[in-house]
């Protein structure tokens, strides 16, 4: 608040039929509504462009029902409330340990120290825990209701749908998941249920071209989030969060992050091979190999570790891109090869 502070002593006397001066403006309200946005981490959509990805893998004379889209349109309000209930008990728990200030206070530039709320001094604690705990409630019942309203109700849809719930909301709190070592299983699980969940609460299945597509979806989050992990290795290991990069030496941590890349590149390419993916596939998700060896040498030969993760999060909205084209113009592609 002291930005707004000036110094009047030497203004003029105001005149005396000058109008009395206007109510301060609520900034602070809009101040207050913007850490909230920030710690919901509103800005950050990628977990949430799984559904238009969901929406072109329909068949396409069902994409464009009413019931689809409103159905899309309400898991992503459960997805959003999901994710903002994850990360602001995220941020609570960082802020309570320190790792939130070790990993942004030395870097506040480049990582924008306003996006986390509590170090930043934007939001409280108490705060933020209301916040979490409401997203959490809201979280629960829009999955309850878009369960409710699926044309299909596959039961290994509807569990899967609430292992996610369950899991995000225990990432930071409560059972501490991504202490634990299992914060890389999270981050690619997540991403490949939250493809699989709408696909079969719309369709009542899945098969293996959808199955291969929702596990490229969820690399996207789990391999930036190892670059992440790899700059926050002091932070983590201060705070006792256990990930791979903060408990083997960076040799294995960079070879963890190559197999993990190659890894990708198999599935493409086996998928095809197995005969679950169309032949034109590898073809489609070229430019995804180049983003990839572009990020490993810039973050592990040039030593640029947060660059590197920008270029894994373009890649993986890239990914994204390249497979929704790919899904529209699968008849097209088809076509060409007879």
């Amino acid at each position: 608040m002291t930005d707004q502070i000036t110094d009047r002593t030497a203004d003029p006397a105001p005149a005396p039929d000058l109008a009395p001066a206007p109510a301060p403006a609520p900034a602070p309200a809009r101040r207050t509504a913007a850490a909230y946005v920030r710690l919901a981490k509103l800005d950050i959509y990628d977990y949430y462009i799984g559904l238009p990805l969901v929406w072109a893998m329909l068949v396409p004379a069902t994409r464009w029902e009413p019931g689809v889209l409103g159905l899309l349109v309400l898991i992503l309000a459960a997805e959003i409330a999901v994710v903002a209930a994850m990360v602001a008990f995220d941020d609570v728990t960082g802020y309570r340990d320190g790792s939130d200030a070790a990993n942004y206070g030395s870097d506040a530039a480049r990582r924008r120290l306003a996006r986390k709320p509590l170090v930043a001094g934007t939001l409280t604690e108490k705060q933020a825990l209301r916040f979490a705990r409401w997203a959490t409630v809201a979280s629960v019942a829009l999955w309850a209701l878009v369960v409710a309203l699926a044309p299909h109700r596959p039961l290994w849809a509807v569990v899967l749908a609430a292992v996610c719930v369950v899991a995000s909301v225990q990432y930071s709190w409560g059972l501490k998941i991504s202490y634990r070592g299992f914060q890389e299983v999270f981050l690619i699980g997540l991403g490949v249920g939250w493809v699989l969940v709408p696909y079969g609460l719309l369709t009542g299945e899945v098969n293996g071209f959808v199955l291969a597509q929702a596990l490229l979806f969820g690399f996207g989050p789990m391999l930036f989030g190892l670059y992440s992990n790899t700059n926050d290795i002091e932070g983590d290991r201060g705070a006792g969060r256990v990930t791979v990069a903060a408990i083997v030496p960076p040799r294995l941590n960079t070879a963890f992050i190559i197999a993990m890349t190659v890894a990708e590149s198999m599935l493409i390419h086996g998928a095809t091979v197995a005969g679950i993916a169309p032949w034109w596939f590898p073809l489609v998700m070229a430019p995804i190999l180049v983003m990839r060896v572009t990020q490993l040498v810039i973050g592990f030969v040039r030593g640029d570790i947060l660059r590197a993760r920008r270029i894994a999060i373009h890649t993986h909205r890239v990914t994204v891109v390249l497979l929704i084209t790919a899904n529209l113009a699968a008849p097209l592609l088809a076509g060409a090869a007879v």
